[in-house]
């Protein structure tokens, strides 16, 4: 497991999802703590997506899931997805979500509702921060979402997601039908999200971006974590760069 002297903000253990009689993830168990970025790296149908629902409690109907989901210190496991908001967790997920018709500004307003709603006075604190880390919304703040491009459109997922102050935000696949140079500008913006304490837990198909900017990271593989270990020593795993960073081994 891994060893971290930050707080804690997630723990996972012994997480199964089910579907019907297929068992999709197999006791997975995993950590994150404030400040730290953990990246989930493996093919398509490994079952990532559905390690983040089930951390969520956002499985469809038809998923069942098992074991212990630890937030803050506090089991969140019967808790549904709603609860889980209400506490500071967060899921930007692979489809983005957003309301195209609104505004850039108004979709962001929107990531605030909870605090809103919680009674919190200065509930849109947050969004001269997402504009500063995202000075293209700024920029198309009038601008309906729906005209953004691929890459603006994963900018405001996550800028609206900051908008809630999470202390766990989850991010499924960002890099996902992006232009290289735009996935370079996401994951930069996704490792200075360090700065401000949020935890996160990055699901992402491009392993070798993930493992750049990674503290630590699992490797999943039909259900189950294959490997471990922290994100540099695992960009160093020869098992990884064979299969996942697509390196060819050197030879003298």
């Amino acid at each position: 497991m891994m060893t971290t002297s930050a707080n804690t903000v997630l723990e996972v253990s012994n997480l199964a999802v089910r579907y019907g009689k297929i068992e999709a993830l197999h006791h997975a168990a995993i950590k994150v703590g404030a400040g730290q970025i953990v990246s989930v790296i493996g093919p398509n149908g490994a079952g990532k997506s559905t390690l983040l629902n089930a951390i969520m409690g956002a499985l469809p109907h038809t998923g069942r899931a098992s074991g212990h989901v630890s937030y803050l210190g506090e089991e969140v496991s019967a808790l549904p997805i709603e609860g889980r908001v209400a506490r500071g967790m967060c899921l930007v997920p692979e489809k983005r979500e957003l309301f195209a018709s609104m505004t850039v500004e108004d979709n962001l307003v929107l990531g605030a509702y909870r605090r809103k709603r919680a009674g919190e006075r200065n509930f849109l604190d947050q969004l001269d921060h997402v504009f500063e880390l995202f000075p293209r919304l700024k920029e198309r703040r009038t601008q309906a979402a729906g005209t953004l491009s691929g890459g603006e459109r994963q900018m405001l997922a996550v800028g609206r997601a900051l908008m809630g102050k999470p202390d766990l935000l989850m991010l499924d696949e960002p890099s996902l039908g992006l232009a290289p140079l735009i996935v370079k500008e996401i994951f930069h913006i996704i490792s200075a999200l360090r700065q401000t304490g949020v935890a996160t837990l990055l699901i992402e198909q491009n392993a070798r971006a993930a493992l750049q900017i990674s503290d630590y990271g699992y490797v999943l593989e039909t259900g189950d974590l294959a490997l471990e270990g922290p994100a540099a020593e695992l960009a160093q795993n020869p098992r990884v760069i064979e299969t996942y960073l697509g390196l060819a081994k050197k030879t003298a």
